[in-house]
């Protein structure tokens, strides 16, 4: 387990090349590691441990607990709300007087390594796509000028062919932007397909399953309900069947506890709110990234305060000479060059288109 969990750590090991935000890489490397752990840990519990113990008489215990486990336990909605002590053993179980359609079953706790694992798949998609789609285009532009530590000659010929670059391939990068754009918009489509498929899975319960958490204190303490015992019961009925001495059937209902549930219930809960945080921030980058399409007003600013060196007036000037796709390459190659070299390079850039936009007058 500790290999395995080892393994991950280098998805969220510090990149000095970096071509997309800070947001887009909690959704695509932190949130990807956060599934991929719970699911180890819970398929480790799942399958190393004892996730369920039945109490039956005049039965072996192993295959009442493999059959339980295999089908389904279940529990009496209604009995959640009952005393335990006085009307009921333990939240959610008791008699059901034959009343069979009453009976809540639960079956998604086999499944929920499984659902892990292929959320955090679904997690590293629009990373994938990134990747595929940016080919290391920044990587090769910034030619290791993101450290200052070399020969001039060196670092005047990497600012020469940059240049050359961008004047050549000028207004041919919005395709670059809006394929990264439509990443992080498939991150904030991701989030909220997951909470609604998350919300199916277990029928319906995990949509407000936070907020009855959060407001479990407020509630007084003998009308109280436990959305984390009702989600992820920790006890549970299971009916087994068997033929007996004589050939009549014989009906052995036994008691189960379960628990794997203590993990599942700490595990979604902590999903639950990081999933709320993570959609607040997607929505609010996708409103930030509709102010740079459509307010091109803001992109200087956004220029001046990636790189301080810059005066307000080059940043304006640049952003007047250059589209959306060259804007972003720039405010990208800011993050990733020397500011000292990025404020000679784009001074000098500016003063070349200056000079190519009067030769053309």
């Amino acid at each position: 387990m500790y290999k395995l969990l080892g393994g991950l750590g280098q998805y969220l090991k510090w990149q000095e090349i970096t071509t997309d935000s800070m947001v887009f890489r909690l959704h695509n490397h932190f949130t990807t590691v956060l599934l991929f752990t719970c699911s180890m840990v819970i398929t480790a519990t799942q399958y190393v441990g004892n996730p369920i113990s039945c109490i039956v008489q005049g039965l072996p215990t192993h295959p009442i607990n493999t059959y339980c486990w295999i089908t389904s336990t279940f529990t009496m909605p209604d009995a959640f709300n009952r005393q335990v002590g006085l009307e009921v053993a333990h939240p959610g179980v008791a008699n059901d007087f034959g009343d069979v359609d009453a009976r809540k079953y639960y079956t998604y706790y086999q499944w929920v390594c499984f659902v892990l694992f292929f959320q955090a798949v679904l997690c590293y998609v629009p990373q994938w796509l990134w990747n595929m789609w940016e080919g290391g285009l920044i990587n090769a532009l910034v030619m290791g000028m993101n450290h200052g530590l070399d020969h001039e000659d060196n670092i005047q010929k990497k600012k020469s062919t940059l240049m050359v670059y961008l004047m050549q391939y000028r207004k041919t990068h919005n395709t670059y932007v809006y394929r990264y754009f439509a990443c992080e918009a498939l991150c904030l489509v991701n989030i909220f397909l997951q909470l609604y498929l998350m919300n199916r899975f277990f029928d319906g319960e995990f949509l407000s399953y936070g907020l009855r958490v959060l407001q479990l204190s407020d509630v007084p303490q003998e009308e109280r309900v436990d959305p984390m015992v009702y989600v992820f019961p920790r006890v549970t009925k299971c009916i087994f069947h068997k033929y007996g001495a004589s050939g009549t059937i014989q009906k052995h209902d036994s008691l189960c506890i379960l628990p794997l549930n203590i993990v599942n219930e700490k595990t979604y809960i902590f999903i639950w709110f990081w999933y709320t945080i993570l959609s607040i921030l997607l929505i609010g980058l996708m409103v930030y990234r509709a102010a740079i399409i459509f307010a091109p007003a803001v992109r200087p600013r956004l220029l001046h305060l990636s790189s301080r060196l810059l005066s307000i007036e080059t940043c304006n000037s640049i952003s007047k000479k250059i589209d959306l796709g060259d804007w972003w390459l720039l405010y990208i190659l800011s993050s990733n060059m020397d500011s000292l070299i990025y404020r000679d390079f784009l001074q000098e850039l500016t003063k070349k288109m200056s000079d190519s936009h009067s030769v053309v007058a």
